[in-house]
């Protein structure tokens, strides 16, 4: 199999031993049949990729805003390298003045934007851990991170000093120093100070570090520049110890695989910072763009104003998590059904065509240059018109939005999959080859990937589907969880790193992510459900956004939570001469049968077992969120919150069904 597609095997597959299960054969790029790509040359830490393009490219701009003018956004204003560089050394200097040394723990808590960056590249520059901080991590996170990592000085966006204000007392015992990226009220240094601590606002600590020069530590590839803490489904967060190493990997890593495919950064390229970068994704696509010398822009930390922001700055890179992409889908698609029976027509026509074309084998760009002028340069124009790349990760992005966007984004669409244990990059899938779709693609060109079998879900790495826990080492693995050697030894097994996602390797060398290893439950008849490959099965009806599915071990059939795309059941009412508002109609019981109806017609066409087929639907009109704590940042669904902030719904959805 993996010969014909663009893997290549690197170690035979192996019987299961005593205590272990099976495993199947080891796999690596086609890119990388060489070896894996060397380092690139005097690139030893986060520190080097950045000097190294200061010194190469000292007048491009680096790091852009947009200006207020007479309170109304204008165009970009950008920091050259050189000039961005300058204040890193004053930051730099500013932090050894207060007498933090190498190795020290230095937070930052807010949006993304300039200060932010050079906050962290002074913290490469001296050899400090750098700690983002995230609320959304849940309920106590910022104290908890706090504590746990021993941070002393935190760099704050102004509207979050309140945050760790609430966090006092308890952190005053490792915090001494905070920094606001902008202002700070009367009242906040009254606050701060009588705990003992000192507060700054952005142009005051910079004047720490005027005439003053502290000689840089020497850094080494092994060292840690960044404790990442993830939030998983339940428990505290885990701090991921990322070393520079890591980050330093994975850049030659990407460089090999985008130079293979003929689609290399320039210095011309152009990034919009928008997707948090206290999450490793963007954190290292960041790390991607310095090194090569090109432009980051910041969003203003609007959602809404998210679109203005893209058709300003004109991004060639454009990243994304698939509920954003989810977002410009639905938007899409309304734009189209409300456009006539002509411009209706003409679209799928030139939707159609284009596709079968793809699907034959041509390039998008090539596949019909007539259409995307005519048809879909509007939605190229949508996206700032300069877009050549969309890349989505974090979690699955639905087959048929990747389809659509494939066809009509004028670009390639690529899906991602990586964990922050493994700094982000695994896998991705390939520019122009549309049997990827509905896959993470095949891994980058420095990992080496295996499958472990896992009896218990039935999933088989030797036989020829190829099933199993997806295994993954090289060197841009985690260093380990700060101070969670048990948790360690969990995820680790070996020079292997288990990650916890079931994987099936395809014909083309690509990689289906199908379900997760512990999100399997027993119903009352004992048969098995893998919960989470189910949800991908029903996500495919087009007139649901997301939903949750339950069963337990007391119960002989499973239940869902379900959020409905509101325009699909908007038209659907009005079809049917159903009266209310979305809210209203989420109550109607004729809704709950149509959507009910819907995901047992897609049970049938992909032939699930009858214990997979759900017997009772729950409409909420409002989307999981993480406010009420039932997703994780990247969206992962928390199911232990979940059944306790549904509970009792769950229990009155047994009791009717029966």
């Amino acid at each position: 199999m993996a010969q014909d597609g663009f893997l290549i095997e690197v170690e035979p597959a192996k019987a299961a031993e005593e205590g272990r299960p099976s495993i199947g054969p080891v796999y690596r790029s086609l890119f990388a049949k060489d070896g894996f790509p060397p380092p690139i040359d005097g690139m030893d830490s986060c520190w080097d990729i950045f000097r190294m393009s200061v010194e190469k490219y000292p007048r491009n701009p680096m790091l852009g805003r947009r200006e207020i003018v007479d309170g109304k956004p204008g165009k970009y204003v950008w920091l050259t390298y050189k000039e961005v560089y300058d204040i890193v050394i004053k930051v730099g200097n500013a932090i050894r003045s207060l007498g933090v040394q190498e190795g020290g723990r230095c937070g930052i808590y807010g949006g993304n934007c300039a200060e932010w960056i050079m906050s962290m590249e002074a913290c490469n520059a001296h050899g400090l851990y750098c700690v983002p901080l995230y609320d959304t991590l849940g309920a106590g996170a910022v104290k908890f991170i706090i504590c746990h990592a021993e941070i002393t000085i935190v760099f704050v966006e102004e509207k979050k000093i309140a945050e760790v204000l609430k966090t006092f007392p308890n952190t005053t015992k490792y915090l001494r120093t905070i920094v606001s990226f902008g202002k700070i009220t009367p009242e906040q240094r009254e606050e701060v100070q009588k705990f003992g601590l000192a507060i700054y606002s952005w142009d005051e600590f910079l004047l720490l570090g005027d005439n003053k020069q502290y000689d840089l530590p020497v850094k080494s590839k092994g060292d840690i520049c960044t404790i990442m803490y993830t939030s998983g489904t339940t428990g505290d967060p885990k701090g991921v110890l990322i070393s520079n190493n890591s980050i330093v990997t994975l850049i030659a890593g990407v460089r090999c695989l985008l130079g293979s495919v003929h689609e290399q950064l320039t210095e011309k390229d152009v990034y919009l910072s928008y997707l948090p970068l206290a999450h490793i994704f963007d954190r290292v696509i960041e790390e991607c763009f310095i090194n090569i010398g090109g432009s980051i822009g910041f969003w203003r930390g609007d959602v809404k104003l998210l679109t203005e922001d893209i058709g300003e700055l004109k991004p060639t890179i454009f990243c994304a998590v698939p509920r954003v992409l989810d977002k410009i889908y639905s938007g899409l698609q309304q734009k189209i059904s409300s456009g006539g029976f002509l411009k209706n027509t003409l679209f799928n026509f030139a939707y159609s065509y284009k596709l079968h074309n793809m699907k034959s084998g041509s390039k998008h760009t090539e596949a019909s240059p007539l259409c995307d002028k005519i048809v879909f340069s509007k939605v190229k124009q949508g996206l700032g018109g300069n877009v050549r790349v969309i890349l989505s990760g974090g979690a699955p992005l639905a087959t048929h939005v990747e389809a659509f966007l494939r066809v009509v984004a004028c670009a390639h669409v690529l899906q991602g999959y990586g964990l922050t244990e493994t700094c982000g990059g695994t896998f991705v899938s390939l520019p122009n080859e549309l049997d990827m779709l509905g896959t993470v693609g095949p891994p980058l060109p420095n990992v080496d990937v295996c499958l472990e079998s896992v009896p218990e879900m039935g999933y088989d790495a030797l036989s020829s589907t190829q099933r199993g826990e997806i295994c993954i080492r090289g060197e841009t693995l985690f260093s380990g969880y700060y101070k969670r050697e048990d948790l360690t030894k969990e995820v680790m097994v070996g020079e292997w790193f288990h990650t916890g996602d079931i994987g099936e390797w395809q014909p083309n060398g690509s990689m289906k992510i199908i379900d997760r290893k512990k999100n399997i439950f027993k119903l009352s008849h004992g048969e098995y459900v893998a919960v989470e490959n189910l949800e991908n099965v029903y996500g495919n009806v087009p007139d649901i956004d997301s939903l949750w599915i339950y069963g337990n071990s007391f119960e002989s059939f499973l239940v869902a939570v379900v959020n409905p795309n509101k325009q699909a059941l908007e038209l659907w009412a009005e079809a049917n001469g159903v009266l209310g508002d979305f809210d209203s109609l989420c109550e109607n019981p004729k809704a709950k049968e149509y959507i009910l109806g819907e995901l047992t017609r897609v049970a049938k066409e992909k032939k699930l077992k009858g214990f997979e087929f759900i017997k009772a639907v729950h409409l909420d009109p409002v989307p999981f969120d993480m406010d009420r704590d039932l997703i994780t940042p990247t969206f992962k669904k928390k199911r232990p919150q979940l059944l306790k902030y549904y509970q009792s719904i769950i229990d009155n959805m047994y009791k009717s069904a029966k």
